[in-house]
């Protein structure tokens, strides 16, 4: 996909200075990498999706900068049983439409986050059998069996609440106009543009919001976020590409903000879904296992990322306790990729279509390997499209190999059930392994740390002998700040919380 004219990245930042009523002190305007999809946590799917839903709903659970898991929406919790987890609400929360955040309420958005056709939630919080309202502030969670990542589902978007009222009158255009319990208010948006919030005046938590707008506007192309942010029209880039660090830390008026993150970035591959899977790549792990042995990670990670990211073979971070040591990334191995390929009976150069969204840098990392792989047999299209749309092309199974990051998640469960677990909800590959699934399954009954990690190493062995999933690199939060942004907290999960944040004059 070509570049941005250069004229045409300074006619957008012009035009992002020029938006109307949005340049005030007490308005904070971040770029995001790419449109968020439905703005509605039981249905959301995308990354960017959770920045805005950081302003928009508040969670029962939040985790801090040291991934510990501590309250928001509630007070307190604590299990009753292995399977019992009474949780203690704050009182007089409210909702942006007055309605009260109560028990009812918390029960409502879990029963919805379980139940609802299509939703998102449903394999996060899968072991939940039922909530019972126990007093206005009290809720008794009842889960099939025991769950060591449970807690850690709810703080995230399985742990928003949203207002029953509201949703239940809206149906399923919610998202058009979200009513949550967070610190902004929903006010307007534009697709492919910019999504507009309002200070909410009855926030429990109000003393510590310093602004009265947040605006967060798209910006696909690293450029055009590096240019708005020199500009001073925007005052946070959710995302500067390690390229664009230097340019940044050269300028006094704004600085970098680096922390470790949760998230990967890899190749999904199309193992069982439709018609696209039925060919040599999704039928045989030796093609699969032969295009990663194409890939040199460091030497395209230096090229892409000025080598400011791990090389990985796996979804879990180096920095967790879950992380085995013994999953490895591959050499590089021309030889030996041609040989799986041979002893596949293909014929070469194997035609294989890359998806990639349409950032700059994700279709550089495509053109990497491009080359790369034609070096091993492998004639690699690519084809470079928005990110929802994306997404949804592999649902649909209208893929072969589709390059996906994932945020990632404070549980490790949280980024492996969801993409290989059989009818996980990121699964879109439809990857199915009774021995996989057996093994995630234990890992979830399993709280003591080292003996998750042995149960984790032996999945490992089995994901990476079908490779359903090629991981690339693990990710580092990297933003961009104006120097004016006062307050801000880094935390490995990327999202730029709001309380506390400010702007100097």
């Amino acid at each position: 996909m070509p570049r941005q004219h250069p004229k045409r990245r300074l006619i957008a930042a012009l035009l992002t200075v020029l938006l109307p009523s949005m340049a005030s002190a007490q308005t904070m305007r971040i770029a995001l990498r790419d449109d968020p999809d439905l703005l509605d946590p039981t249905f959301a799917r995308t990354y960017t999706g959770r920045l805005v839903f950081a302003a928009l709903c508040d969670k029962l659970f939040d985790i801090d900068p040291k991934l510990a898991i501590v309250p928001q929406l509630a007070t307190a919790y604590e299990w009753a049983d292995p399977v019992t987890l009474l949780i203690r609400l704050r009182p007089g929360v409210q909702f942006h439409d007055g309605e009260p955040m109560d028990a009812a309420a918390v029960k409502y958005s879990l029963d919805r986050h379980l139940t609802a056709q299509g939703s998102f939630r449903r394999q996060e919080i899968s072991e939940l059998d039922h909530v019972e309202v126990v007093d206005p502030v009290t809720v008794r969670v009842v889960l099939k069996h025991p769950s060591s990542p449970f807690l850690a589902q709810l703080t995230d978007r399985a742990g928003m609440v949203v207002a029953p009222k509201a949703a239940e009158a809206a149906g399923k255009d919610f998202s058009q106009h979200p009513v949550c319990n967070g610190p902004f208010q929903f006010h307007e948006r534009v697709a492919q543009d910019r999504i507009v919030l309002d200070r909410f005046p009855n926030y429990w938590n109000a003393a510590a919001i310093h602004l009265d707008r947040v605006v967060y506007l798209t910006m696909p192309d690293s450029s055009v976020r590096l240019a708005n942010l020199q500009a001073g029209a925007i005052e946070i880039a959710e995302q500067i590409v390690p390229t664009d660090v230097k340019a940044v830390q050269a300028n006094p008026k704004l600085r970098i903000v680096t922390s470790d993150a949760l998230g990967y970035q890899g190749i999904t591959n199309n193992t069982d879904n439709g018609p696209r899977s039925k060919g040599p790549y999704g039928r045989d792990p030796r093609v699969r296992q032969a295009f990663e042995l194409s890939i040199d990670r460091t030497a395209m990670l230096q090229v892409v990322y000025d080598g400011m990211f791990p090389a990985t073979a796996q979804a879990v971070s180096a920095s967790s306790p879950y992380y085995v040591p013994s999953v490895q990334p591959p050499a590089r191995d021309v030889v030996r990729a041609r040989a799986l390929l041979k002893a596949a009976g293909v014929a070469t150069p194997f035609p294989l279509e890359l998806m990639v969204q349409n950032s700059p840098d994700a279709v550089q990392t495509a053109e990497v390997i491009q080359s790369m792989a034609a070096e091993a047999g492998f004639d690699v299209k690519i084809k470079a499209l928005e990110a929802g749309s994306a997404l949804n092309a592999m649902i649909a199974g209208d893929f072969e190999a589709g390059y996906l990051y994932w945020s990632g998640r404070p549980d490790p469960d949280g980024n492996l059930a969801n993409f290989l677990h059989t009818g996980g909800p990121l699964n879109v590959g439809h990857y199915s392994s009774p021995v996989v699934d057996a093994l995630l399954e234990e890992a979830r009954s399993v709280s003591d740390i080292p003996a998750r990690q042995a149960i984790y190493a032996k999945m490992w062995a089995q994901e990476r002998a079908d490779l359903p999933v090629t991981y690339l690199w693990g990710w580092r939060n990297i933003a961009g700040l104006s120097a004016r942004v006062t307050g801000f907290v880094p935390v490995p999960d990327g999202l730029v919380r709001l309380q506390g944040l400010g702007l100097t004059p």
